[in-house]
């Protein structure tokens, strides 16, 4: 087996499962490279014919202060300088490559499909063409005006707000116009002049707060798109997180929510898979999963991609909301006893043509 490497935060708790998992596979522990080491331009090494794992950038506020080249740290739960992120992280990830290319060493992850996976304009258009069914997308608005007018040419009513470089529902606002009257959902709230991605989901009826929210949002670049009706189970509306590995769909978490943000870290709450299946019928089920492959098709230079999956209210119909780089964090879930990392290792070790318990 090749050596491997993973480029993270140390104290990210995917970096530690991945590392877990190498090791109940038998194999020697990675080499970590930290995210902070890349942007302060230390001198890395990877080892020769090394398959290298990017992992999440997240979670590290010093790592989120390099990527967006500002003197100070933002704020915990700051929404700010996601634009500037974006080009810090594609400028890291340049360097990750030249040096994996330097080293004769193998990135699993492709920058430019990670670089596509968070850049919701792009994926969204890279599906569409590849026919993958997607909400349907306004033109590009650099306003709350200019998305109101282009909600009422299409004749729409509702639609998500998404920051174009957001992920984990960071910014994301559902906004309804019913009868003259706006009402938006968001996790976003204002204080001191500043915006704040919370915890808690919230209400906000006054359209003066919505059109200025909107336009603080919109200044970080926008992607917006018809909001997709969602089947419930339990009076709680859903989602499926599915995690692609190799190509195969293989862990599968059901969101929940009484809002319309599902994420789990937002209230949303893990639900019955078995349920579900039975609710949708295996041929819609399957169906739905047949599209995730698809989906993974469209990125081939990655090992795993995250897909964020609806289905219609009745069952018939499913939608792709996002695809996510680092969408395999699902601890506890476990298929034939092996949790997304311990799959991705053994992924690893079928593309060498290594059977898995076969390393000591």
């Amino acid at each position: 087996m090749a050596p491997l490497a993973v480029v993270g935060n140390p104290e990210n708790r995917r970096v530690g499962l991945f590392v877990s998992a190498v090791r109940e596979a038998g194999l020697p522990d990675p080499l970590v490279v930290p995210w902070v080491d890349i942007l302060r331009g230390s001198r890395i090494r990877f080892p020769a014919g090394a398959l290298v794992r990017l992992d999440s950038p997240g979670e590290n506020s010093e790592v989120d202060r390099l990527l967006r080249q500002a003197t100070v740290p933002a704020q915990h739960g700051e929404f700010v300088g996601l634009s500037a992120w974006y080009a810090g992280f594609a400028a890291a990830l340049a360097r990750v490559a030249e040096q994996a290319r330097r080293d004769g060493a193998v990135l699993v992850s492709d920058p430019a499909e990670t670089l596509t996976m968070f850049d919701k304009r792009a994926c969204h258009e890279l599906l569409r063409r590849a026919a993958i069914p997607v909400p349907p997308a306004l033109p590009p608005s650099q306003s709350y005006v200019e998305v109101r007018q282009a909600m009422a040419a299409a004749d729409w009513s509702r639609v998500f707000v998404k920051p174009a470089h957001g992920s984990s529902a960071s910014g994301v606002l559902a906004l309804r116009v019913h009868r003259g009257q706006v009402h938006a959902t968001t996790p976003i709230e204002e204080a001191h002049g500043r915006l704040y991605n919370s915890l808690r989901v919230r209400e906000y009826r006054h359209e003066p707060t919505v059109a200025r929210l909107v336009d603080r949002i919109a200044t970080e670049g926008v992607h917006v798109e018809r909001w997709f009706p969602k089947a419930a189970l339990g009076g709680r509306v859903l989602d499926l997180r599915v995690v692609v590995i190799d190509q195969r769909p293989t862990h599968v978490v059901v969101r929940t929510s009484r809002t319309p943000m599902t994420n789990l870290h937002l209230g949303g709450r893990r639900g019955d898979l078995a349920a579900l299946r039975q609710a949708a019928g295996e041929e819609a089920y399957s169906a739905a999963m047949a599209t995730c492959v698809r989906v993974a098709r469209c990125f081939p230079r990655s090992l795993h991609v995250g897909v964020d999956l609806m289905f219609a209210p009745t069952w018939s119909r499913h939608a792709v909301a996002e695809v996510n780089a680092f969408g395999d964090l699902l601890p506890g879930l476990l298929v034939d006893g092996r949790d997304t990392y311990a799959e991705q290792v053994a992924a690893l070790l079928r593309r060498q043509s290594i059977p898995t318990g076969a390393v000591s």
